[in-house]
């Protein structure tokens, strides 16, 4: 139904908008971008609590990198390519050749490793005009991206602890319901299938390892490796592929990523690469059609509505509000002579979770007059207030 698509959410809400001068970009209005924040600081959260460091790499390569890793091979036709004199130089489609030339940048230790990176990669891929679909599918979006360089016998462990994390932030943002596949090499792929014998078993043992009831997808791996895609099913019953971590034995061998051992000998390490939502922008457009714009209250744009039944009472209105932003609520302030009704309708419409009323009595006695999105009323003071929303937040 129209109503139920993220884009007309969107529009009622006031989060984004897209147009022809853009196709396939999204200019984020300050509704949208405050929860597009929100989710990236839920995930750079449990990434560092996860011992993962943040990192920035290029926009823009030279093409002898991406033919080094194969991404020139394999998505040449959708990379977006800029002539630099006699040079090729194309925008990073995904981040992966930039974290190991990090991993590169020094002579690395058995004892260096796992090491962990982390980026919210800013990529851009020439999709064909007709599979735009608003947040869904973009040509520019960010990447939860991370990477992990480990020795093969931390393979399980790192597969496991991914699991706990994704099981943590799904269900944070609201989901129970996760299918696990594990998909096998591609006809098109990269690496000796005596490569990919070692990778499948690796992911499969850990996979296993992890307590994973998963399924088999035979050919649907990346071209450098076999990957674990978790599934989550929202309230429509609809599946929406988001997390997934693959073993990768080629671009470190393509790169020339190495580590030296008890004996200083160069050696492989083994690279995972995992993403926890994929892309944000899709991510936030499944939250949508997921909740049908009502948000939870620790992720909603603006948190709560102050609305000022007369006149009379606005300054008060804007008083409660400045409180409350200094308590560390997103809150706004409705003063204009309007009906209460009107009001109510505008913040359903909005997304607001929670709705003050403040007329002459709540004026009067330091009070305020709280209508939730469930349909709860409740009568508390401007000292109870904040500490009830906070309560809220972290429900």
């Amino acid at each position: 139904m129209e109503e139920q698509d993220h884009r007309v959410i969107a529009r009622r809400m006031d989060l984004f908008h897209q147009q022809e001068e853009g196709p396939g970009m999204i200019f984020w209005h300050p509704r949208g971008f405050a929860v597009y924040q929100l989710i990236e600081e839920e995930i750079r959260g449990h990434m560092r609590a996860a011992g993962f460091s943040e990192l920035r790499t290029p926009q823009l390569l030279d093409r002898s990198l991406w033919e080094a890793s194969g991404h020139w091979q394999k998505f040449g036709k959708e990379m977006f390519v800029f002539e630099d004199g006699e040079q090729q130089k194309a925008l990073k489609p995904m981040s992966c050749p930039g974290h190991i030339e990090v991993f590169n940048s020094r002579l690395r230790s058995y004892r260096d490793l796992p090491l962990r990176y982390c980026e919210f990669g800013a990529c851009l891929r020439n999709e064909p005009s007709g599979a735009l679909l608003g947040l869904m599918r973009t040509r520019a979006f960010v990447q939860d991206d991370a990477h992990i360089f480990c020795l093969e016998e931390q393979v399980e462990e790192e597969v496991a602890k991914f699991c706990r994390l994704l099981q943590a932030v799904y269900a944070r943002f609201g989901f129970d319901d996760v299918a696990v596949g594990l998909s096998t090499r591609p006809a098109e792929r990269a690496g000796e299938d005596a490569v990919w014998d070692r990778a499948e078993d690796m992911l499969a043992v850990a996979a296993t390892s992890a307590g994973l009831d998963f399924k088999l997808q035979p050919g649907e791996g990346a071209f450098y490796g076999p990957k674990l895609e978790f599934v989550l099913r929202d309230n429509k019953g609809r599946s929406w592929q988001c997390g997934t971590i693959q073993v990768d034995l080629v671009l470190p061998e393509r790169l020339d990523a190495a580590f030296t051992d008890t004996e200083g000998r160069r050696l492989r390490p083994v690279m995972l690469h995992q993403a926890v939502l994929g892309s944000i922008e899709r991510f936030l457009g499944v939250l949508l059609e997921h909740y049908a714009g009502k948000l939870p209250f620790w992720l909603a744009p603006d948190q709560v509505v102050v609305a000022s039944i007369n006149p009379e009472q606005a300054n008060y209105a804007e008083e409660v509000v400045a409180d409350l932003k200094v308590a560390g609520l997103r809150a706004v302030s409705d003063v204009r002579p309007e009906r209460p009704a009107k009001k109510v309708v505008n913040a359903r419409a909005l997304g607001i979770p929670c709705f003050i009323a403040v007329g002459p009595r709540e004026m009067e006695e330091n009070r305020v007059a709280l209508r939730q999105d469930n349909g709860q009323s409740k009568a508390l003071t401007l000292a109870a207030l904040a500490d009830f929303l906070h309560s809220k937040a972290a429900a």
